[in-house]
């Protein structure tokens, strides 16, 4: 099989036309399909319903010390809901704080916090002479880059590798810049590549020796327990983040977050955050102002659906018996249709929600525009990037959570011909 790059003008011509025509087949079927984020399905929502049968009005609000859930208090969470929390963040009960129901909200909060009054000291944000700045590996989480522009805050993109990002950039801008205040980090099934970072990288953020005092790494390990498969061959493991750094000298590096938004319900889940005393003790400093107590009836619920990481574990294989047919399919098709054509790569991820696919250049925005115009709608082409911008418009997210297998199979199906027809336009507007 001749890939596009080797098929005569007049071959490609004829495959050009030929993918019209079924484009504008496929465009008389008015499909509305969604891959746009990476929601859960309405299938994996059901595995949570009965967790709100856990508590009713003859239930006993009580923690296991005896403080009534339904009155104020507990800043920074009931001991039982910062013990399974910690167990899925793999720290101390002792390193937790439980926030509400997002982790987004946390590092938004982080970010506003360091901004208007400092780290554990430091001078705030807003009264530097010079811009702060992030370090942003791409493709990356949008939401993560939202927050940073929305501060003002210059973005800094780190390429990622199947490693994790390239690290001899981020320890040479860490030691050398003052002004780099963090880095942006999905350590485990990268959002949106699926990569997780090996234990030489972790072992090198430990041991990262910061310009900036005030430098913070935020981790931000939203997928820890979300593997598509059974099988620990085929799971992806790193190492624990916050105790490499209090093995490196730097136990205040890191702010560390999870939640359980892809375990239980996105809008009502539990967020916490793992950090060092030190920090900790700062963030309660400014919680105290902010509120006298977060949802402790919904951390009591929590508590009381799971009881402990094994059963959260045993939950999330049945997310992954939904979630895996799904990317499953996603692959088969890419194969089948792509394979061999040298117009796209994709990323093949054990777990998370995501995954990534990468057009010939300057492709990427004319695929989901041509996506859209069938029906299909996807994450902005660039959405991976700080401030909107892929330098060669190539990255395109694909969520396969949210639609039936059906209809996702039905917009791939899309994606890969508005590919092909791209594509091939790319490669003639060149000869």
């Amino acid at each position: 099989m001749k890939t596009y790059l080797e098929m005569t003008t007049r071959e490609l011509m004829a495959e050009k036309a030929a993918l019209e025509q079924q484009f504008e087949e496929i465009k008389t079927r008015k499909l509305k399909l969604d891959m746009s984020r990476g929601k859960p399905s309405f299938a994996q929502l059901e595995l949570s319903d009965e967790m709100m049968d856990v508590l009713d009005s003859r239930s006993y609000f009580n923690d296991e010390t005896g403080t009534d859930c339904r009155n104020y208090g507990v800043l920074a969470g009931i001991p039982e809901a910062k013990r399974l929390m910690g167990a899925m963040s793999e720290v101390a009960p002792d390193d937790m704080i439980i926030f509400g129901n997002s982790s987004l909200n946390i590092m938004f909060n982080t970010v506003s916090r360091s901004y208007t009054h400092g780290v554990c000291g430091s001078t705030p944000w807003c009264r530097l002479d010079k811009p702060v700045k992030f370090l942003c590996p791409v493709p990356g989480y949008d939401r993560h880059f939202r927050i940073t522009e929305f501060f003002g805050i210059e973005m800094i993109p780190i390429p990622m590798t199947e490693t994790g990002p390239e690290m001899d950039l981020v320890e040479k801008f860490v030691s050398e810049d003052p002004m780099v205040k963090g880095i942006w980090c999905v350590p485990k099934y990268s959002n949106p590549q699926g990569y997780s970072y090996s234990d030489e990288t972790v072992r090198r953020f430990a041991a990262l020796k910061p310009a900036a005092e005030d430098f913070r790494i935020y981790w931000d390990n939203a997928y820890s327990i979300h593997h598509l498969y059974e099988d620990p061959e085929k799971q992806d493991v790193i190492l624990e983040l916050l105790s490499e750094c209090r093995k490196a000298g730097n136990p205040d590096l890191v702010f560390k977050f999870i939640s359980t938004s892809k375990v239980t319900f996105p809008g009502s889940g539990l967020a916490a955050l793992a950090a060092s005393k030190r920090n900790l003790e700062d963030i309660e400093r400014y919680m105290a102002v902010q509120t006298i107590g977060h949802d402790k009836m919904n951390q009591l619920r929590h508590v009381r659906f799971f009881g402990n990481l094994a059963n959260m574990q045993e939950h999330m294989q049945r997310h992954a018996e939904i979630l895996r047919p799904k990317f499953e399919a996603l692959w088969e098709i890419f194969d089948r249709e792509l394979a061999g054509l040298e117009i796209g790569e994709w990323t093949k991820p054990r777990g998370g929600y995501f995954l990534s696919f990468d057009s010939m250049d300057g492709c990427a925005k004319a695929i989901v525009a041509k996506c859209a115009e069938a029906g299909v709608k996807l994450t902005g082409a660039g959405a991976t990037f700080p401030y909107g911008i892929d330098p060669r418009d190539r990255n395109i997210r694909i969520a396969p959570s949210y639609p039936e297998l059906k209809e996702l199979i039905r917009a791939a199906e899309v994606f890969v011909l508005s590919v092909k027809l791209v594509s091939a336009e790319k490669i003639l507007s060149t000869r």
